[in-house]
């Protein structure tokens, strides 16, 4: 498989779990999905097995911009990068719908921290930080 390929496949995947969280988040087996967290967990094998095989780029590293720019150049890391992002992204997800729900934040205040969890990752989580530090000062 190509790494476009897998992009569209890793993308689907995410993108079904958060329309779970955001549509249906009380559903068993969204329940299931997210205390099992079953979709980040085969994100980050898919992301193990990308990193274990590809990366090693001449020039290529975490020391310096210009290392990242280097490994991200490659299509194979770049997805390994993504893949990144939507497991952490989604695990992120997961910490706001279970502090909303043990706090009694509301669901409908939830869903837009999770629409910018999703497209934005961390403005979400900020977002969500605020609302939880109103709702618990009240």
């Amino acid at each position: 498989m190509n790494p476009a390929q897998v992009f569209s496949i890793v993308n689907a995947m995410a993108a079904l779990q958060w329309l779970l969280l955001i549509v249906m988040p009380k559903w068993k087996v969204t329940q299931w999905l997210v205390n099992h967290a079953a979709v980040p967990l085969l994100l980050s094998a898919i992301y193990c097995i990308y990193i274990a095989v590809f990366f090693s780029i001449h020039g290529g590293g975490f020391g310096s911009i210009q290392e990242v720019r280097i490994l991200f150049s490659n299509d194979k890391l770049l997805l390994a990068g993504w893949v990144h992002y939507l497991a952490f992204d989604l695990l992120i997800g997961f910490s706001i719908v279970k502090s909303a729900r043990a706090s009694a934040v509301s669901h409908w205040l939830v869903i837009p921290c999770l629409a910018l969890t999703f497209m934005f990752g961390p403005c979400g989580y900020f977002l969500y930080q605020i609302i939880y530090k109103i709702k618990s000062s009240q």
